[in-house]
């Protein structure tokens, strides 16, 4: 593993802990490039701000207790790819899932895009059959 990929593997690893689980605003600034590009969410905000939308006004006001747990990551060059857990207690609606109430786990693995040691370009696929189950009460 070459520097710069250790380098973008502690920038992902502080991502996922500061500011999904803690919803640190300062962070986001500091690792989102002004032009980053969120693609799979394309019509979301380009750069910091895509960002403080889906992490402050979403998934914090719709999960409380966060927690992140990686998997594994892949790193080549620039790109890190993270397959890792998300976790906490559903109290509101999440992307159009009615709150449960219940702890409730979403399966991701991101592919993020570094350059100078912040994101430029993120691709993800979710797993949110946990959260939509426990709404319905079938989990």
């Amino acid at each position: 593993m070459t520097e710069q990929e250790k380098q973008n593997k502690a920038i992902v690893i502080r991502f996922n802990k500061e500011v999904l689980e803690k919803g640190n605003i300062d962070v986001i600034n500091e690792v989102i490039h002004p032009d980053f590009i969120n693609h799979t969410a394309p019509a979301s905000a380009r750069g910091p701000q895509g960002i403080i939308d889906f992490t402050i006004n979403i998934l914090q006001k719709s999960l409380s207790g966060i927690r992140v747990e990686i998997h594994d990551q892949v790193l080549e060059d620039e790109k890190v790819v993270t397959r890792k857990t998300i976790s906490g207690t559903h109290i509101a609606a999440f992307m159009g899932i009615p709150a449960s109430g219940r702890e409730v786990t979403i399966s991701i693995i991101d592919i993020i895009i570094l350059k100078d040691g912040q994101y430029t370009d993120h691709w993800s696929i979710r797993d949110l059959q946990d959260v939509i189950e426990k709404s319905l009460g079938r989990l």
